[in-house]
């Protein structure tokens, strides 16, 4: 069994300098031996990261309790069905459908819970966490095969992913101010070992004149074709209901910054952030921050309207007010205000994640 390391450099041999898109799908998903294939633990404080489905069951039951609106206000099950993609090890999954049977026991009957999951590995992780939740649950590897199983239908109810796009592969610019052109970075190998290697790459027209003429050399931003890709088919695939995703991410605006010379891309392991994104390929997470202004721009294409974009902070607060009127949380305890303060403090999760949500009314 080959190792992402061992493949990249075969593939470098036979086909040149890999774009870092590339680069970064053989090292986090290369079957059997990619960084999100081996170790499902990777996720958690004896990890490499944590997330907020990690921090405690909270979030997820305010999601629940969020979707249930939702859910109801458009017919409510059998007709509405969550649909959740990148679900890693399905705990999140289980914090919903728990607080369903729980708190709403008469939507859980009928509530049909759909992971996208095109791994096999990670859907067996997934199984074996849900197993009390079988007869809700059901597995598709893309829209394609969950479009067929519903006959053909559109999805009505809710889609949604929570630190999925951030680690759909990225394509890497840098700026040549000398030559007022784009180059695009890519990976190779020198003297045995991975290197940044520049690609003849002048199709990449991000920013008008204005702001180029004040970006920096060497001025460098990544863009994610499969992200926007990935949220333009959830949209087409929507018949009635909501488009949602949870993650780090940015505005063009914020993006196209003098200010940000180096991008968003980062390395994760052991808790500890770098910059040295070739070091370790399937060892380390690679991570980029989203482009929040191509998701809305391909959602209102397909005719979604932008319902909200906000902070993690100011969308679970909002939740959490109407929850507790509703006596929907059960009792409120120190471990559950913890969570929360993790989920919602700026320095914490809080302002770091952005949560957009889009809609189609019928």
């Amino acid at each position: 069994m080959k190792m992402p390391n061992e493949l990249i450099r075969e593939e470098i041999c036979k086909k040149g300098v890999l774009t870092f898109a590339r680069f970064m799908e053989l090292a986090l998903y290369c079957p059997e031996t990619g960084y999100y294939e081996t170790d499902m633990a990777k996720v958690g404080r004896g990890g490499d990261f944590i997330t907020s489905v990690t921090v405690g069951p909270l979030f997820g039951e305010l999601l629940a309790f969020q979707f249930a609106e939702w859910l109801e206000a458009s017919g409510g099950p059998p007709e509405g069905v969550l649909v959740e993609a990148g679900a890693h090890d399905g705990r999140l999954a289980a914090d919903l459908l728990a607080w369903f049977r729980g708190h709403h026991p008469e939507c859980f009957r009928e509530l049909k819970y759909w992971i996208l999951e095109p791994s096999l590995t990670r859907r067996r992780w997934q199984q074996a966490t849900l197993q009390e939740f079988a007869t809700n649950v059901c597995w598709a590897a893309d829209f394609s095969e969950l479009t067929a199983a519903a006959g053909g239908e559109k999805i009505q109810g809710v889609i949604f992913s929570n630190e999925l796009l951030d680690a759909f592969p990225v394509h890497r610019y840098g700026w040549d101010k000398a030559r007022t052109e784009w180059f695009e970075w890519g990976v190779g190998v020198e003297g045995g070992r991975l290197v940044w290697a520049r690609l003849d790459n002048q199709d990449f027209h991000p920013a008008g004149a204005d702001l180029l003429a004040v970006l920096p050399d060497g001025y460098t931003v990544e863009t994610s074709p499969a992200a926007s890709s990935w949220w333009r088919e959830a949209a087409s695939r929507l018949g009635r209901g909501r488009l949602l995703t949870i993650d780090y991410g940015l505005t063009a605006e914020e993006i196209f910054s003098p200010s940000r010379c180096q991008g968003t891309l980062r390395a994760y392991s052991r808790h500890r952030v770098t910059d040295d994104l070739l070091a370790d390929p399937g060892g380390q997470d690679l991570t980029a921050h989203v482009d929040f202004s191509a998701l809305q721009n391909g959602g209102s294409a397909l005719g979604l309207t932008t319902e909200s974009f906000s902070t993690q902070a100011k969308f679970l607060t909002t939740i959490l007010g109407r929850a507790q009127a509703a006596g929907a949380l059960g009792s409120w305890d120190r471990a559950r205000t913890r969570q929360f303060q993790t989920l919602t403090h700026p320095e914490h999760f809080g302002r770091a994640f952005r949560v957009l949500v889009q809609n189609r009314a019928a």
